[in-house]
């Protein structure tokens, strides 16, 4: 009842929207998950609930276009009032088991970039962080060993900072390290998942079932930590086993995390070029217009918790209002 209350108020946001007019503007939505229900480790993640009403807002009063298209459109400058893309980063498994379906029902379209050095069963370092502080059985996680420091693990709350807390202290450690730093964490916990990735099967059948698949490197690093051989290593092996899986090289690459000039530099631009990919998107916040570099295209992460302020918080960035993103990936 109250989330029907909440979409009736929407209709003079929808009036809005449509004096937005033609201001050939092209909204590229990022999102990581769509979990079962909400989950206290993960409040940047929609759940199927909230993920279900983003795309039915989406659908009715906006133009949600494929990435292909969009580009070929704002290149065209024939892009419609309130353009629209969807992205997913990384390739969790509930991509295809949650947000596939949903995405059918409003006949909506959405591009998957893929870390493939994940799939079938292996999990991401920041995923490892978190899952061993969730299952870690103490009162107090002590990590001053690797200067790290010491985190009270009691309540909820103090579980959720800690997990935020340590994935930025390591983010942009040299990888080596980074993993190193990961395993102690992880060994001091139990039972952690190791299914939170797509299989190969799954990926494939998210392919056929209409979807795109973009490259999003082999193992996430943080390009602008490694030496350009291995950098561009990443890039090439995972769009060459993209394509030898799907049987179609990709088209779009997302740069892993995407802070331009901090995670990924000028030189890895050029060996995203080089290795054949169409554009690219970063994680800089904004709306791209026919003026934006095709290789470094700004996205946007919704999180707002009601269709008013969802509706709102789109429409702002459609007026490029800058808005800063929180501590989580």
């Amino acid at each position: 009842m109250k989330l029907a209350f909440l979409l009736s108020l929407l209709q003079p946001l929808a009036t809005l929207a449509s004096g937005i007019g033609k201001r050939k503007k092209l909204l590229i939505m990022i999102y990581h998950r769509v979990l079962d229900e909400p989950d206290f480790m993960r409040p940047g993640e929609v759940d199927k609930v909230a993920f279900t009403w983003h795309m039915r807002l989406l659908a009715k009063h906006f133009n949600v276009l494929s990435l292909a298209d969009a580009l070929d459109r704002m290149q065209n400058d024939t892009l419609p009032p309130r353009a629209v893309c969807i992205s997913f980063d990384d390739g969790y498994a509930d991509n295809y088991n949650n947000a596939l379906p949903i995405l059918r029902k409003f006949n909506l379209t959405a591009t998957f970039f893929i870390a493939n050095g994940f799939l079938n069963g292996g999990r991401m370092w920041n995923d490892t962080v978190i899952e061993a502080i969730r299952h870690y059985p103490g009162p107090v996680l002590d990590l001053t060993e690797i200067g790290l420091g010491q985190f009270d693990m009691i309540y909820e709350t103090q579980k959720t900072q800690a997990s935020c807390n340590v994935i930025q202290q390591i983010k942009h450690l040299p990888i080596e390290k980074r993993d190193q730093y990961t395993a102690y964490i992880a060994a001091q916990s139990q039972n952690l998942p190791d299914d939170l990735m797509m299989t190969s099967e799954q990926l494939t059948k998210l392919y056929r079932s209409g979807m795109e698949i973009g490259g999003h490197t082999v193992n996430h690093p943080i390009l602008a930590t490694l030496d350009d051989e291995t950098a561009n290593q990443e890039i090439q092996q995972n769009k060459l086993f993209l394509t030898q899986l799907l049987n179609v090289a990709p088209r779009f690459f997302a740069y892993p995390n995407g802070k331009p000039d901090t995670d990924y530099l000028q030189k890895h631009k050029q060996m995203v070029m080089q290795n054949g990919y169409q554009a690219a998107v970063s994680t800089h916040w904004g709306v791209a217009t026919q003026n934006s570099d095709r290789w470094q295209l700004p996205r946007f992460t919704p999180w707002d918790n009601t269709p008013v302020k969802f509706m709102i918080r789109i429409l702002s960035k459609f007026n490029s209002t800058q808005i800063k993103l929180g501590c989580l990936k």
